[in-house]
């Protein structure tokens, strides 16, 4: 049973930073896997961070442990005056209805979701675009001619990340072989490495030797398997070259930093989209991955991409089709 009563943790984190928040400060609440999951969350973090050195003002943030803080650290974070309160991923989009309800005379965003109030900005990403770049260097660079891809939570944003790799690696190589799998269908399954090691190693048992992770932290258990094995992985949403450079492909990069900065400088109600021709998601090229990616395949992809922001290769949205086929 759902207590109201107030998280002795979450009051006391909010106490420590309550004299950071005097009035128009923005406040961060983090979704779970933790502030520093080398993902999603961190890309978030470094954008407040950015926002921290421009203005040269404090933030308030907080990392959840459990489904019952999102609602509560909003509210308390509204409370305190926080302007505007960001709330990082989609599972936090009903809370921050609820808690942007209450203050409307106050901003709020959201990413990942869409909340239709006057008050609240909603970011969401063409995480598709990105996807079907990756989903080309996978298939141009598999030997095998068969690719891999480990989902974090079963959801419709992560279809969507994987009907984009799909409809990418066979653009590239028609008769490619892609494998999917989902790590769970809980929140737990963005924080399991164990869980993605062993998955990533049934695909390559089944001869996959490039396997893309949009999984949170799950993902690094991924990253890690494949560089035992000598095979090849993709990171997501941050640039995760480095995690095993050698070993990394590239990674689907969705900027949820630049997403987290702009909403924390100025928030604009409404529906904010971004893809490729806005800069929102693309993949990462440098010194941890380049002689990973020949000149060949890089001119390939930038053809497609080129072509994606001008139209002429339109890629599916699982969002709005679940028919994955370009």
């Amino acid at each position: 049973m759902r207590t109201m009563k107030l998280d002795k943790a979450l009051v006391l984190a909010l106490a420590a930073c309550a004299a950071a928040v005097a009035g128009a400060e923005p406040a961060i609440v983090y979704d779970m896997g933790g502030k520093f999951d080398k993902s999603f969350n961190e890309a978030a973090y470094r954008g407040a961070e950015m926002w921290k050195k421009e203005s040269g003002k404090p933030y308030l943030d907080f990392e959840i442990a459990n489904e019952a803080q999102r609602e509560q650290a909003m509210r308390r974070m509204a409370g305190r005056g926080a302007n505007p309160v960001i709330g990082i991923g989609f599972s936090q989009g009903s809370s921050l209805e609820k808690v942007a309800r209450e203050f409307p005379k106050l901003n709020f965003a959201i990413i990942d979701s869409v909340v239709k109030l006057p008050n609240v900005e909603s970011i969401v990403f063409k995480e598709h675009e990105g996807s079907f770049l990756v989903g080309m260097m996978a298939a141009l660079a598999s030997k095998s001619g068969k690719v891999g891809f480990v989902g974090g939570m079963d959801i419709p944003l992560i279809r969507k990340f994987q009907c984009g790799y799909e409809q990418g690696a066979k653009y590239a190589n028609p008769k490619v072989e892609v494998s999917s799998v989902m790590t769970g269908t809980t929140p737990a399954a963005w924080s399991d490495p164990t869980r993605g090691s062993e998955l990533a190693k049934a695909q390559f048992a089944k001869g996959v030797d490039v396997v893309f992770a949009a999984a949170g932290g799950t993902g690094s258990g991924v990253y890690q398997a494949a560089k035992d094995a000598g095979k090849l992985a993709i990171g997501v949403d941050s640039n995760q070259n480095h995690m095993q450079p050698g070993t990394m492909l590239t990674s689907m990069v969705k900027r949820v930093d630049v997403a987290v900065y702009n909403a924390a400088k100025k928030p604009t109600p409404g529906v904010t989209a971004l893809g490729l021709k806005e800069g929102g998601v693309d993949y990462a090229l440098d010194e941890h991955n380049a002689k990973l990616v020949s000149a060949d395949m890089k001119a390939k992809v930038d053809a497609a991409k080129a072509d994606i922001i001008a139209g002429k290769i339109k890629v599916v949205d699982y969002m709005a089709d679940n028919n994955c086929k370009l």
